[in-house]
């Protein structure tokens, strides 16, 4: 269920998508990444190059390169002759790897909506809807995961398109957030710069319900929420929106997302990693804490 703060300050349903969908379904991406890391670990362990395990299965190294980041889907046959080349001969290690390769060519929930995701975000949605921990900083807009649905549609207006695409992603970023609604949900901290705050999108009326929803929802006991004021001034993310992503199981490193304009870049080096997993804890100080953020929103609700 969706919710938004009404006229009374009380939290109400929005409006759901045409089709009951699967969230359950959570898609490939983090099978991909625990079997991809499975298999780097077995050809570095034998000393094989990646060129070589490339021809193995009649390709090259950069294919191996895109199978171990977990990049794309694969097939039992290369699965197979990789774990033969590696000397896994274990029948019980390779059916678990066998599965694993098998569900790295599953469809997440959010196949409904393909006409509007682009190829690029596939992995990400994936990321977001297995992950344990979300963090991330927002420039210009408030999260999309914290949007409300009238909200998201001044926002993903601004793009022009035919309306009934405009309409199904803002159902699509509407589904996004069940997942801080579902049992076991992630943990969201979220630092927002003021800019984002200020900029009317929509309305007076329609910001002040954004404004309300985000004091509401950051009551939530696995949301934090924090401001950065134009009075801090420069600060450590200030070159634009970033986010990191933990993925479930405690096996796989944490996962960065920089959102482009038309596309979404995904720094893996270790050193990239942690300099924006610094850069997060950095921002954590530099912005005000979670009470004083929620009075900075309740006086900036006030002044609408």
């Amino acid at each position: 269920m969706e919710l938004e703060l009404d006229s009374d300050g009380a939290l109400s349903e929005l409006s759901q998508p045409q089709m009951a969908l699967d969230f359950r379904q959570t898609g490939p991406t983090v099978p991909r990444m625990i079997l991809g890391n499975r298999l780097r670990a077995l050809r570095e362990a034998r000393g094989i190059t990646g060129a070589d395990a490339g021809r193995e299965i009649r390709g090259s190294h950069s294919k191996i390169s895109r199978l171990e980041m977990g990049r794309t889907g694969f097939k039992a046959r290369d699965v197979a002759d990789l774990l033969t080349l590696y000397g896994v001969l274990d029948e019980g290690e390779r059916a678990t790897l066998l599965a694993l390769a098998r569900e790295s060519n599953s469809q997440g929930w959010w196949q409904y909506y393909h006409d509007v995701v682009p190829s690029w975000l596939h992995v990400y949605l994936g990321l977001e809807q297995t992950a344990t921990v979300i963090r991330g900083y927002e420039l210009q807009f408030v999260p999309g995961l914290l949007q409300t649905e009238e909200y998201a549609r001044a926002v993903i207006g601004l793009d022009p398109d035919e309306e009934e695409r405009l309409e199904r992603k803002v159902q699509l970023r509407m589904a996004r957030q069940q997942i801080l609604r579902r049992a076991q949900p992630p943990y969201l901290w979220t630092v927002i710069d003021e800019t984002a705050l200020r900029r009317s999108m929509g309305g007076r009326e329609l910001m002040r319900r954004q404004l309300a929803y985000l004091i509401e929802v950051s009551h939530l006991p696995h949301v934090t929420v924090q401001v950065v004021p134009f009075s801090a001034g420069a600060h450590s993310a200030i070159a634009g929106p970033v986010t990191v992503l933990r993925p479930p199981g405690g096996e796989l490193p944490d996962v960065v997302y920089l959102e482009q304009l038309t596309g979404g870049a995904y720094p893996d080096k270790p050193g990239e990693v942690e300099q924006y997993r610094h850069v997060m804890n950095r921002l954590a100080v530099e912005a005000m804490p979670p009470a004083e953020t929620e009075v900075f929103l309740r006086n900036a609700l006030r002044e609408l």
